[in-house]
């Protein structure tokens, strides 16, 4: 009798933990970038009017919200220029065509993006290029107070392409400035660079800092005092955003590989060209185990089998490298369809799901929202549909700073044409509610908000809040209830339940409030 018992509880055991291998994970960060540079992302292209700007960023926060992203990196200085009046740098060509011309009619382009994608419970990573000055030294536009004519001593040209000299002090400073700007003024939710700090080599062409390594390079070894620079600007970096707002992230998405483990012991099981430490002078592991930045997101733009850079040893590489700060993976929409391994409209849904399997990695960011354009392989369906068909809060940083807001009560339900209507109510002064959870329960189910299958929305804060729930079926008795979250996304405890009951034929609401 005692091994019958055994044997079935094993056997519950086993079927519990298969069940929730296959939930989706209730947190997770799923992120797209939108690209400025070129035109890339947006705007489509330079000189629309401000009204076409807005839609056509309203019309990919809708896509992107529908694909079931909770983050947008959007890049907001491309070129030591400005998607937002500056006191320090003229305003982007890439809005009007013109470096330095304001839009017309003028409006603040990322007050604008900020304010929509946070109407949809979206984070919004605002994304720099720290050092790259102009674009194109043949053909950008450069405007006559660009940072370059004033200050040619801080910049470099490098195959067409001017930049900030990174050995430079003071041109560091500046940079950091620009940026505490942005912090100070907007309501960003994180700082975010890519992987551009050194340019990628040339070959045959040396990066020309000869000046200020000469100056500077206090007898250190040419590339160690590089990534000094580098070093330097980073931790510079992270000081001033949390001095400006503690809770604003700071995340870099590097290239894809650290180092190749033929030149370190602790680097990967790859053959990468270049790399971050060794080529980019970028010491992405000595910025996580300090803790100077808040998240990383390597480039993992491989596929699986990849015979230099396979996607699954990089995966479980950074899975092991993240020294306490989250890992996101970054995914490259844009190869699909490019070669035969991507043309397998499984590919990109597979490297979702096996990085969903590793605990130390907690979501993902996709390159870039132009690339989901005509819905390539069926990749909007799989999100839509399956790997991102329910709602997810984002990952907490225990680290940042913690309000977590009071629960929140029921106060009415009603049904209506088209479904069930529900209101709540809070009596949070401090400001700190930002979003509500709802969840549904069918009868007799456990309560348990650990489930993302039970998130029915997650709503914006509200001076009145409420929500319809198109899905209610007449008749059925439901649970339901609803949690708050600030900012940075700790949750409240559950509100009393909001209960159904049947009573001659009727369907009765209980709850306490």
């Amino acid at each position: 009798m005692l091994k019958q018992f055994i044997a079935g509880a094993l056997l519950w055991i086993i079927g519990m933990q298969q069940a929730w291998a296959q939930l989706p994970p209730k947190r997770e960060l799923r992120a797209v970038w939108i690209a400025t540079v070129e035109n890339i992302d947006w705007p489509s292209r330079r000189g629309l009017s401000t009204e076409q700007q807005k839609q056509e960023f309203i019309a990919i926060l809708d896509q992107q919200q529908r694909n079931g992203m909770n983050a947008v990196v959007v890049q907001v200085r491309p070129a030591t220029d400005a998607f937002y009046p500056s006191p320090y740098e003229p305003w982007s060509e890439y809005l009007t065509g013109v470096q330095g011309q304001a839009p017309n009619p003028y409006y603040d382009p990322l007050q604008f993006m900020i304010e929509e994608t946070h109407k949809r419970g979206m984070e919004f990573h605002a994304w720099f290029n720290p050092y790259r000055a102009v674009f194109s030294v043949s053909r950008s536009s450069v405007a006559a107070n660009h940072i370059t004519r004033l200050k040619p001593q801080w910049f470099v040209t490098y195959e067409n392409k001017k930049y900030f000299d990174p050995g430079i002090p003071e041109a560091r400073e500046f940079v950091t400035m620009v940026i505490r700007d942005v912090v100070k003024r907007y309501d960003i939710d994180a700082v975010h660079f890519d992987d551009y700090f050194y340019p990628y080599r040339v070959p045959g062409k040396e990066f020309p800092d000869n000046s200020s390594y000469r100056l500077y390079g206090n007898n250190m070894m040419r590339d160690d005092w590089r990534r000094a620079n580098t070093d330097a600007i980073i931790k510079m970096l992270s000081v001033a955003i949390k001095a400006e707002k503690p809770w604003v992230k700071f995340g870099i998405s590097p290239f894809g590989v650290w180092r190749n483990k033929d030149k370190d012991p602790d680097g990967s099981y790859t053959k990468g060209g270049q790399t971050n430490y060794d080529d980019l002078f970028a010491d992405i592991l000595k910025w996580l185990k300090n803790g100077w930045i808040d998240y990383v997101a390597p480039q993992i733009y491989w596929e699986r089998g990849h015979r230099l850079a396979d996607y699954e040893i990089l995966l479980n590489w950074w899975s092991q490298h993240g020294y306490g700060r989250q890992v996101y993976i970054g995914h490259g929409v844009y190869r699909l369809g490019s070669n035969a391994a991507w043309k397998n409209p499984n590919e990109l849904p597979a490297q979702i799901e096996e990085a969903r399997t590793l605990n130390t990695i907690q979501g993902s960011i996709f390159y870039s929202a132009a690339s989901f354009r005509g819905n390539p392989l069926g990749i909007e369906d799989a999100l839509r549909t399956r790997l991102y068909k329910y709602p997810a809060l984002r990952p907490i940083m225990s680290w940042l700073p913690k309000e977590t807001p009071e629960a929140p009560y029921f106060i009415d339900a009603f049904e209506r044409p088209g479904g069930l209507e529900i209101h709540w109510a809070d009596d949070d002064t401090s400001g700190h509610t930002k979003q509500y959870v709802l969840y549904r329960f069918e009868q007799n189910e456990a309560i348990n908000v650990s489930d993302p299958t039970k998130i029915i929305s997650i709503l914006p804060q509200s001076s009145d809040p409420e929500f319809k729930d198109v899905n209610y079926v007449k008749g059925r008795l439901y649970t339901y209830v609803v949690t708050a979250l600030d900012r940075m996304q700790n949750e409240s405890h559950i509100s009393e339940p909001l209960r159904m009951q049947q009573q001659n034929g009727r369907t009765l609401f209980l709850f306490e409030p």
